[in-house]
């Protein structure tokens, strides 16, 4: 087969959003983990003002309306998934309270210290995890909170041809205590982090 040996970033982009607009998540994770990492926030009010970034057709976006308070912008680059998002938001009657737009996450049309929540489910690594925490933290109010998902390593040493591969593919994976050091080293203070179940 011709495609046999290619990376998922060699696939024509219009494939992969048509095969990713009929599923629910884009990325990894579920209901459950986004509950679980919401549950972790403890000031949000009706006033607050949430930003899930690459937000895809809103899976997680959806959930942590149904779970939380306040307004929720919604962006991704793909003008099909922020349109699903808002027909979502819609059929559940969450149209005052989520809003999709189209943007990149390279280069966000928002205020600094807009936000209480930046929220990333599954998409910082297309940034970069040291350049999103790096570039997104000005947008997020005092005491406000940024909740990630993050490729990481569960051990020490990996098979040769799975690190070859993650290394081409993205070269910022490391294990949880590093990137737990990388959150301490800069403007954060971590306050939780789980892995995603298998499931």
């Amino acid at each position: 087969m011709e495609n046999e040996n290619k990376s998922i970033h060699e696939f024509d982009i219009n494939l992969i959003c048509e095969y990713f607009l009929a599923i629910e998540r884009q990325g990894p994770g579920s209901e459950e983990a986004t509950k679980k990492a919401l549950s972790f926030i403890t000031n949000l009010s009706e006033k607050s003002n949430i930003l899930d970034i690459g937000c895809g057709t809103g899976g997680q976006t959806i959930t942590i309306a149904q779970n939380s308070v306040g307004n929720i912008l919604g962006v991704d680059l793909f003008p099909d998934f922020v349109n699903k998002l808002n027909e979502n938001a819609k059929k559940l009657n969450l149209q005052s309270r989520i809003k999709g737009i189209v943007g990149s996450m390279e280069n966000l049309s928002v205020n600094n210290e807009e936000f209480d929540l930046i929220w990333s489910e599954g998409a910082i690594y297309n940034i970069g995890f040291k350049r999103g925490l790096k570039e997104w933290y000005k947008f997020i109010k005092k005491a406000g909170y940024i909740a990630v998902t993050e490729a990481s390593w569960f051990t020490q040493q990996r098979p040769n041809e799975i690190e070859e591969f993650w290394m081409r593919a993205y070269s910022e994976i490391d294990t949880i205590p590093n990137k737990v050091a990388q959150l301490q080293e800069s403007v954060y203070i971590p306050l939780a982090t789980f892995i995603i179940p298998e499931n």
